[in-house]
């Protein structure tokens, strides 16, 4: 199978229906686990998030105090990194190292002024962004379901879904569904 074929099948919507639906991947997690621990098949089954929503965590307000203290830090990482590849390579230690670190700090500060100054003031803030689901269910291939609804059904948490396919899965495809 070639990396373009496997890309493809990774891809792939799955198959299967919903024998427990859950509030946290956590709890999704935690009752392929409690299968796995009885046994089950586990390689019949997903865990597929549903509802997905992308999520902005605002982390702080940027001044130009905070850029450029943070693009300095960042350089001087960078330099250090590279000083200690000087300093492998040649005899010195310290002129090497803080000739990095320094080289390092004064172009990472360029850099983030530059970067910064561009927006024009349009993103004042830090934040980072996350991908998160409304809720998490557990699809299992249509031979097993029932009995992996039944083995999830006695678990604290879980609220198993009627014995039906998931949407638009295991139904045949027409032109107005694709």
């Amino acid at each position: 199978m070639t990396m373009n074929q496997n890309a493809r099948q990774l891809r792939q919507r799955p198959a299967g229906w919903p024998v427990g639906s859950f509030n946290t991947y956590a709890e999704a997690q935690a009752a392929v686990d409690h299968l796995s621990d009885r046994e089950f098949p586990v390689e019949d089954l997903a865990i597929v998030g549903v509802d997905l929503m992308e999520v902005e965590k605002i982390t702080g307000r940027l001044t130009w105090g905070r850029v450029l203290g943070g693009g300095a830090l960042a350089g001087a990482f960078w330099g250090l990194f590279f000083a200690l590849f000087w300093i492998i390579l040649s005899v010195g230690f310290w002129t090497p190292l803080l000739t990095g670190i320094i080289m390092g700090a004064i172009f990472g500060l360029i850099f983030a002024a530059i970067s910064y100054g561009a927006t024009g003031g349009a993103r004042d803030f830090s934040s980072h962004t996350q991908i998160i689901a409304g809720r998490y269910d557990v699809l299992c291939a249509s031979q097993r379901a029932a009995e992996a609804r039944d083995l999830i059904a006695g678990m604290q948490g879980a609220a198993p879904q009627a014995n039906q396919p998931a949407p638009g899965v295991d139904e045949p495809r027409t032109d107005e569904t694709r």
